[in-house]
């Protein structure tokens, strides 16, 4: 059977571009990226980012879209891939769509992201599975790192700060213009030899905790006391990561126990995250 070509920059994501970009800079974003020498020029990736805002995706994908010309493929939730107003957008850069309803379709999708990699192309997952409201580190789903040992792709973790301030959860302290965003990419994770999912997740969210913390405490605007969107950790007024942390569990047990009507099978009830 002949090996699918990795996906290109096509006429489509062309028509993305040409919207996106004269926003983000009419808006003036100030975007910052760092580390793009470990995103592989060519062959299979796996990007695992911090999730924190609703564009945090679009600045994940700055570097490699418009520098290295790679497309990235997202793993996208089902409602977002349905949407009546952007599920054209997933349509066309060819998300891999979840559906958190079901356990077979999530095994679906992995199987798809499988293909994706073995194709050559570039992965993306959030791990977290869905926003964090406390800009902390929720827990790590081990889908990345199964799909690296699976397929023998790289990890390259990438943490981003600052798009949060424009759109996320929840939507205090807005701001749209003039924005610093940071997106840093880190040195790619591989499995060691006899290394479990469980052991190399654990290594992806240290590495990715550390260089967010970096990536936070270099931030040019600094991080002002009892700003909505700096962690209480820092001085901020984000909701307590305790508490947020608390919600995510309830909500993990409500599906593990089927109480929500869904899946009765432990997986996440938010976000694409595998």
């Amino acid at each position: 059977m002949t090996t699918p070509a990795p996906r290109r920059i096509d006429w489509r994501w062309r028509i993305i571009i040409a919207i996106l970009v004269p926003l983000f800079r009419l808006a003036r974003w100030r975007i910052d990226v760092q580390g793009l020498e470990h995103v592989p020029r060519s062959g299979p990736g796996l990007v695992a980012f911090n999730h924190h805002s609703y564009t945090d995706f679009i600045m994940l994908a700055w570097g490699p879209v418009l520098r290295l010309r790679r497309p990235v493929r997202f793993l996208a939730k089902r409602e977002v891939c349905d949407s009546r107003w952007i599920g054209w957008v997933t349509r066309w850069i060819a998300a891999i769509c979840v559906d958190r309803g079901s356990t077979t379709a999530r095994a679906g999708a992995l199987s798809a992201a499988v293909d994706a990699l073995r194709a050559g192309d570039l992965v993306s997952i959030a791990p977290e599975q869905t926003i964090s409201e406390s800009f902390d580190l929720l827990p790590f789903r081990s889908g990345v790192a199964r799909l690296a040992i699976e397929t023998g792709a790289p990890i390259v973790p990438c943490v981003g700060w600052g798009s949060h301030r424009f759109l996320t959860k929840t939507g205090r302290g807005r701001r749209m213009l003039g924005l610093p965003v940071t997106a840093r990419f880190l040195p790619p994770l591989t499995p060691r030899p006899g290394e479990d999912a469980a052991a190399l997740t654990t290594r992806l969210r240290d590495a990715m905790a550390a260089a967010l913390a970096e990536v936070q405490g270099t931030y040019p605007d600094g991080l002002p006391a009892g700003a909505p969107w700096v962690p209480a950790r820092l001085g901020g007024g984000a909701r307590t990561h305790a508490d947020v942390l608390a919600e995510h569990e309830a909500r993990v047990r409500a599906w593990a126990e089927g109480r929500d009507g869904t899946a009765p099978d432990g997986t996440a009830p938010d976000g694409a995250g595998a």
